[in-house]
């Protein structure tokens, strides 16, 4: 088939977390109603529907991280737990009744573009094909769990997990237990399962810089007003941005702004953790700020339990019941929970993404990802990515960036929606010179102090996070320039020339 010859636009959306559940309601909103989510799960929530570990909860506060055209005035407390999240985006999808366009159980291996037919022709494990004129995917920076490389772990014969793949059915209780790993999921559920263990060995490679956790309930009178007063909300939820929104200084322009963050590390440290040695190998020996900052109120206590053993001694091996650390000390357990967080810089893998004259996005992203305002690759047409590469957040609500982007590719759908339009590509030379920008501006941040974080490649190219403010972000995704792109027309004798019909 030549192009689509009506303004009919078939929309496939990989993911059904926040990212993708927002780019379909706003879909919905905008008046396009021929799209499909494929979800490789049985239920919708991205890293909420898989990170199930106790304690789970987000680190920013429930009126910021959430819809802000869909608000939620009767938020149970300040921080969002797990359960709660994932509730309201299953609300969100009955109230748009996005179930119906929901495919669950369908995993993306592949896509491929079709220039004939200027369409996507997508694979799924079940060996079904799809084709779509635009392919958005939603996957997520924290979707794809990091096993260590340790020798011996396949030989464990006890439990073995890791924390976003919980598994319920192992009772802890009495156990053993090992846990590898403190970042920000350890932080999370070390503290709830120690009351628990008969032991619990903590493997830390390195600190973490730890500041108390703004938390409480929130009170009958709060929920009432909020729901009562619609704008005592939205001030409340700007008041939230406005004050978080400053750290972005403090990340990008004037690290000494953070080392207020280290006294109160130590202050928490002095006050919950009873031996100095402890004490001393949980605070870190990085600049703060250049890996990621973790609040909690009950890290601290729970290291300091009597039952837990911190141990900063490399892991050389694991054997059927043990952890050996460096000089051939076993570490007898009968459980071990990988904190060891995510392959965050290995963005749409497994998937094999087929662009133009076959390009294979993950050979073009060999040396890092990287992606025009964070959603557009070069050769690779009607492709929009949603949380793509440095689009993170080290201070903010991810969602609020992901409202950016969403913005940003409805602007794009509505060009696309002329029958005359085959397809858009964004233009290599724009491509490169913005992600040139964004590499200079990053040279400068606190995240190239000198630390290995998952924000960056094992060559140390930083593809993850935004080296700005969000309302930055915002303005710059607020307008859509033609210039940016080639556009195909929907005639042949056209299609050299880059311009529309």
């Amino acid at each position: 088939m030549m192009a689509h010859k009506d303004s009919t636009l078939n929309i496939v959306i990989i993911g059904s977390g926040f990212g993708g559940l927002g780019m379909a309601m706003q879909l919905k909103r905008a008046g396009f109603v021929h799209f499909t989510i494929l979800e490789k799960a049985d239920s919708l929530g991205g890293t909420w529907r898989d990170n199930t570990y106790p304690g789970a909860a987000c680190d920013v506060q429930s009126h910021l991280y959430s819809y802000s055209f869909e608000p939620k005035s009767d938020w149970s407390r300040k921080f969002g737990l797990q359960p709660e999240i994932r509730s309201y985006l299953e609300q969100c999808a009955d109230k748009y009744r996005l179930h119906e366009h929901i495919r669950f159980n369908t995993e993306v291996t592949a896509a491929r573009f079709d220039r004939a037919s200027a369409q996507w022709r997508i694979e799924t494990r079940d060996g079904q094909e799809h084709r779509a004129h635009v392919l958005i995917p939603a996957c997520g920076q924290l979707n794809q769990p990091a096993m260590p490389d340790i020798d011996g772990l396949d030989r464990f014969q006890g439990p073995l997990f890791h924390s976003a793949r919980w598994d319920h059915d192992v009772d802890l209780a009495g156990k053993r237990v090992a846990v590898i790993g403190t970042g920000a999921s350890a932080i999370q559920f070390v503290p709830q399962i120690v009351p628990e263990v008969a032991s619990l060995k903590l493997f830390q490679r390195s600190g973490a810089w730890v500041i108390p956790k703004p938390d409480r309930p929130f009170t009958g009178f709060e929920q009432w007003l909020f729901e009562a007063m619609p704008l005592a909300d939205r001030l409340y939820r700007a008041f939230i941005y406005w004050r978080i929104e400053t750290r972005a200084l403090a990340f990008t322009r004037f690290g000494f702004l953070l080392n207020g963050l280290k006294w109160q590390t130590r202050r928490l440290a002095r006050r919950h953790v009873r031996d100095p040695d402890k004490r001393a190998k949980l605070i870190p020996d990085y600049p703060v700020g250049c890996k990621r900052i973790l609040i909690s109120n009950d890290w601290f206590p729970a290291v300091d339990d009597d039952r837990v053993d911190l141990v900063t001694d490399p892991i050389e091996s694991v054997d059927d019941n043990a952890v050996i650390t460096q000089g051939g000390l076993r570490h007898p357990v009968d459980a071990i929970i990988l904190g060891t967080g995510f392959r965050a810089t290995d963005f749409l893998t497994p998937m094999a993404i087929t662009g133009l004259e076959g390009r294979d996005l993950n050979a073009v992203w060999k040396d890092g990802a990287e992606a025009y305002k964070g959603i557009s690759v070069a050769g690779f047409p009607n492709l929009f990515l949603l949380y793509g590469p440095n689009t993170n957040l080290a201070h903010s609500s991810i969602v609020f960036m992901l409202e950016s982007q969403i913005r940003y590719v409805i602007k794009c759908l509505r060009l696309l929606r002329d029958p005359a339009l085959r397809y858009m590509d964004v233009k290599a030379d724009r491509q490169h010179d913005y992600n040139t920008r964004l590499q200079e501006t990053l040279s400068h941040t606190v995240w190239e102090a000198g630390c290995h974080s998952w924000y960056k490649t094992a060559s140390g190219r930083n593809t993850n996070n935004w080296p700005g403010f969000t309302f930055s972000f915002r303005l710059m995704t607020s307008k859509l320039d033609l210039s940016d792109y080639d556009l195909y027309s929907a005639y042949p004798a056209d299609e050299k020339q880059g311009k529309p019909a």
